[in-house]
């Protein structure tokens, strides 16, 4: 179930929502993410919100949402050191030394794609 995040609904809520949308075998960035949702410079609430996603009756893709260099600075939070990675890469995402590689081709931006 996903929906276009509402203003009523909390910050989490949105960002929730915002990453439900990104697409299979792509990425996005903590800042991307809060500028699209009105909070640019709110980059590290967004990530608050993927540590706590786990929580959420409806899946979040947490692994989809990286840095604003594609590296993989959440990893830690995925119960082990190369769950994100092994999930990126299921999707296609090709990740070396935890940096997503061709970076800028798999990158969603939700402002200009939603």
């Amino acid at each position: 179930m996903t929906k276009t995040p509402k203003k009523e609904d909390s910050f989490f809520d949105r960002v929730f929502e915002v990453a439900r949308l990104i697409p299979y075998g792509r990425v996005t960035s903590y800042g991307a993410i809060a500028e699209y949702l009105g909070s640019k410079g709110s980059a590290r609430m967004v990530g608050w919100a993927m540590n706590s996603s786990h929580t959420q009756k409806f899946q979040v893709p947490a692994h989809r949402v990286v840095n604003k260099s594609g590296c993989l600075s959440g990893k830690h939070h995925f119960g082990g050191s190369d769950i994100m990675q092994q999930l990126l890469e299921n999707e296609g995402v090709t990740v070396e030394d935890d940096q997503i590689q061709d970076f800028q081709k798999v990158f969603w931006n939700p402002m200009k794609e939603l």
